[in-house]
């Protein structure tokens, strides 16, 4: 990307963020009512689970989000793809947000958000992936604002709760993805294999080559294979987006 790209880009996020909305290039998320906002590692996980649901032998048909938020992951999944998604949200601002900003889009017939709690909700479907960005923190410092902490903490999710809803929802030979702090990955990982869920895929996160790891991206299954493992750094030394991270973006950012 030019300098002069980058400097126009950089006014479009500062705008965007004034104006508590953020433009994709097929679709809109308001973000104002949101305690989690759009940010660069979801954008990227949500890519990264559109790339390998559009590399499925079979169409997938069916797709579960836990804590949809703004309603970002389901819609990437559902421009590049031909999957119903349901969504589910907790937080009652968030599920209103999300829903309009599912209203207002090409997709709309074809996502459902639902506000409720992801351990109440009931389903007779069983889907062909599961995918979740969930609370983070554990034990960590926490907001004044509940809902920041319900986004953000696992004070309404934990880690193994969510692997328990994953195991009773998904099918037998289905996908389950999570984004998670790098930190706790082997956690997860533990966690996961008690429930028969083993790694497929592994992508461990930079911002920059000085920086550590500070997110992974999982796919699980429950056919253990050996796991697929890769980096992805967001910006190089000149701090430009990455060849790796540019190509899993260029669908949705509008100046890539």
């Amino acid at each position: 990307m030019h300098k002069w790209q980058l400097i126009s880009y950089y006014i479009y996020l500062t705008t965007a963020l004034a104006n508590t909305y953020f433009q994709f290039k097929q679709f809109t998320i308001q973000q104002g009512n949101c305690a989690m906002k759009v940010c660069t590692d979801a954008c990227l996980f949500g890519a990264w689970m559109a790339e390998l649901i559009g590399e499925q032998n079979t169409p997938v048909q069916n797709v579960l989000d836990i804590g949809s938020g703004t309603g970002l992951l389901s819609l990437m999944i559902a421009q590049k793809s031909v999957a119903t998604i349901d969504a589910v949200e907790i937080d009652e601002q968030a599920f209103l947000q999300s829903a309009e900003n599912i209203q207002q889009s090409h997709y709309s017939k074809r996502v459902t958000v639902m506000n409720t709690d992801i351990l109440a909700f009931q389903s007779s479907k069983k889907y062909d992936w599961v995918i979740t960005n969930p609370p983070f923190f554990a034990h960590d410092l926490k907001s004044e604002s509940t809902s920041k902490n319900a986004a953000k903490h696992d004070t309404t999710l934990q880690l193994n709760q969510l692997v328990q809803v994953v195991a009773n929802f998904l099918k037998e030979d289905g996908f389950f993805a999570v984004l998670l702090p790098y930190h706790r990955m082997e956690y997860c990982k533990k966690i996961a294999q008690e429930k028969a869920f083993f790694v497929s895929r592994l992508v461990l996160v930079k911002q920059t080559p000085k920086h550590p790891y500070f997110r992974c991206m999982l796919l699980f299954s429950r056919e253990k294979t050996a796991t697929l493992s890769m980096e992805i750094t967001i910006k190089n030394a000149a701090n430009n987006y990455t060849h790796e991270f540019a190509s899993l973006l260029q669908d949705y950012y509008l100046h890539l």
